[in-house]
């Protein structure tokens, strides 16, 4: 279906996103269908209030198909992106065959809802057909310029498309270009080419550059803010800079967020948030809950305070349509919603970032049923209970447990995201009882539920068969300061549950010593000293604590350390301005006969200077003196190998000097 052709002066388009989304929160909803209910005041209500949009990426198979869906996205969001329709492969998967269906889709509910649509994505290394790319240099340019007229150019009348990412994730993690088939056939110019195409067609959109890592300040974001500045040097019309923001919470979170986005609005750009999601690292569980949700509430946070950022796009909304598990097995959970369409705290943490009272939900869950048990052993249980209901949604349980079959008090051991959960490490032959009670994201419990009482097996009764002893360990991977162990599996007549690792000191004599468990036929020790030996063996163990005899004994010689090792470092000056500069790429070689496992690099900061950002290293200061240390993945370098990291430096703006002295030694 053809999108309506909206007939206005060009003089309506130039109005701001920002005011065009403050008007739209005044408009007539329409009315929705029963759902999932959320907080009183939607998040499109409060982020219009402070200026600002808020999106979601949409997915047309549920936008079509499903109310709760729909109702989420019409009643919570004032900006929409399409996650895949508008894309090379969607919209022209043949040489001038185009199919809108799906981005006439999104545009069709943009405008009914009165939201506004961020086009995404007009030229990027994935998901273009491979007819384009095995083009020649002519011709790959004249069919990006079509593509760009056509697709551009039938939406440029509607009021509703207010920007397009022109370009995707043209860098590597380097800063270096990405080596694209774009990049080796055309060189740099395809960016500013596509740019200029596509202000020929919609002289009005926002055009904006989109990558991902480039949320803190390090080698990334800093090649992007010295594209943009030259770009914008040379009349090239960027005017705005995406930051996708796919944030995991066992990296930390970019602390300088806010102060890379100020940089980027320096440059008089446009910035925003585009493609938002929080991984956490399976199981959910309510303290990794907690993190994602503060990670949420700094970025509305760093968001607010840029005047020059216009908003915030989350990569969809709910976990049920979620990119993060296919593409991060063990990650996961990584949105607002749960697959069940219930709000999860991070969705609490945004609205209340945004300046929304969510919490202002009273109302307890109802009673979960009573807990059943099974798969009792002589050391743990499952449980499984009936779900609670809540008016907004239950955000998870808490599981309490009390001694014996009567008396005692309950306490809280564990908690769960579904109505499930197993309890282990508990004693055999022993009686426990259990209960559940319900959770809702604005911190209303239930009641508890009735109890269930559990006793547990008699343990090792009945099972005295030890493992059979593990292969003689192998060593692998032998630096200075570690080694990687693996065997030959032992086996069991119930089933073995794991192993432990034994230690002794040099090739002979000496006691051997516990220094680590495992469940799989690995482990890696750390923490060794240089040029030093040891012995190691490995024993298994079974459920019932049977163990196993000890396997022979491997004998292992770490590396040499800093023996024979040494590093030399080169430091670049990447960019400066008034007021800073970056320091990019400090290079780091190991000089020495035999590998390294770790590196200092010092320097000299002049008066007046301080360390604002840094990548690749972990740097303090003191005084006049920086030192740098390699981060946890860069240290080992072999005879020859380099790495690099680096930092940026703010100065006074009379200042012309930089950071000078750099030496480096090896422990």
């Amino acid at each position: 279906m053809t999108p309506p052709r909206v007939s206005v002066h060009r003089a309506r388009r130039r109005f701001t996103a920002l005011t065009v989304l403050a008007l739209v929160s005044t408009f007539a909803l329409p009315v929705l269908s029963a759902s999932p209910a959320a907080a009183a005041t939607p998040l499109r209500t409060l982020a219009a209030a402070k200026g600002k949009f808020i999106g979601f990426a949409a997915a047309t198979s549920p936008l079509a198909n499903e109310a709760a869906y729909r109702t989420i996205a019409q009643t919570e969001f004032n900006q929409i992106t399409a996650e895949n329709a508008m894309k090379w492969d969607a919209t022209e998967p043949s040489d001038n065959s185009w199919n809108f269906s799906g981005a006439d889709q999104i545009v069709n509910f943009a405008v009914a809802n009165n939201q506004a649509v961020h086009g995404h994505t007009l030229v990027w290394h994935s998901q273009t057909p491979g007819w384009v790319q095995g083009l020649g240099a002519t011709a790959m340019r004249t069919a990006m310029q079509d593509h760009i007229t056509t697709l551009v150019g039938r939406y440029a009348s509607n009021t509703a498309l207010q920007s397009w990412d022109v370009v995707n994730e043209v860098f590597e993690e380097n800063g270096s270009f990405r080596s694209s088939f774009w990049y080796n056939t055309l060189g740099q110019s395809f960016i500013a080419d596509a740019f200029r195409y596509a202000r020929a067609a919609d002289p009005d959109a926002k055009l904006c550059i989109n990558d991902y890592n480039v949320e803190g300040i390090n080698a990334k974001s800093t090649a992007m803010y010295n594209l943009v500045q030259s770009l914008r040097a040379q009349n090239v019309p960027v005017d705005c800079v995406g930051f996708q923001g796919h944030l995991a919470t066992q990296y930390g979170f970019p602390s300088d967020l806010q102060q890379n986005m100020a940089r980027f609005a320096a440059l008089g750009v446009q910035v925003r948030v585009t493609e938002l999601d929080v991984r956490i690292l399976t199981p959910r569980t309510s303290a990794k809950d907690t993190v994602q949700a503060q990670y949420y509430t700094n970025v509305v946070n760093a968001c607010l305070a840029v005047t020059a950022c216009a908003g915030i796009t989350i990569w969809g909304f709910t976990d049920k349509y979620s990119w993060v598990p296919d593409t991060f097995p063990s990650e996961g959970f990584a949105l607002p919603y749960d697959s069940s369409y219930a709000v999860k705290p991070a969705y609490t943490a945004i609205n209340t970032a945004l300046g929304g009272s969510p919490n202002n939900d009273t109302q307890a869950p109802t009673t979960p049923g009573t807990p059943t048990a099974s798969g009792v052993t002589s050391s743990g249980v499952t449980l499984s209970w009936t779900a609670s209901t809540d008016n907004v949604g239950v955000s998870g349980y808490d599981i309490l447990r009390a001694p014996g079959t009567s008396g005692g008090s309950f306490t809280q051991v564990g908690t769960s995201t579904s109505a499930t959960f197993s309890d282990t490490g508990l004693s055999a032959n022993t009686s426990y009882r259990y209960q559940v009670r319900a959770r809702d994201a604005a911190g209303n419990t239930s009641a508890a539920s009735s109890a269930v009482t559990v006793t547990t097996t008699g343990g090792g009764t009945g099972d005295t068969q030890a493992p059979s002893t593990p292969g003689t360990p192998t060593a692998s991977g032998v630096t200075s300061s570690g080694v990687t162990l693996s065997w030959t599996a032992s086996t069991d007549n119930v089933g073995v549950s794991g192993y432990d690792i034994l230690r002794a000191p040099g090739t002979s004599g000496g006691s051997f010593a516990q220094v680590g468990t495992s469940t799989t036929t690995s482990f890696s020790d750390t923490g060794l000293s240089a040029s030093t030996s040891y012995r190691y063996q490995v024993r298994a163990r079974d459920a019932a604590g049977n163990v196993s005899a000890a396997s022979s004994a491997v004998t292992v010689t770490t590396t040499g350390g800093g023996t024979g090792g040494g590093c030399s470092v080169t430091a670049a000056v990447q960019t400066q301005w008034s007021g800073g500069y970056v320091i990019q790429p400090v290079t780091v070689t190991n000089t020495g006969t035999s590998a390294i496992s770790s590196w200092t690099v010092t320097f000299t900061l002049p008066s007046g200077h301080a360390l604002v950002g840094q990548w690749n290293g972990v740097i303090t200061v003191s005084g006049g003196t920086g030192t740098a240390k390699n981060a946890n993945y860069n240290g080992a370098l072999a005879p020859g190998q380099s790495t690099t990291f680096g930092f940026q430096v703010s100065r006074p703006s009379s200042d012309n000097s930089t950071a000078s002295g750099f030496t480096c030694a090896t422990p």
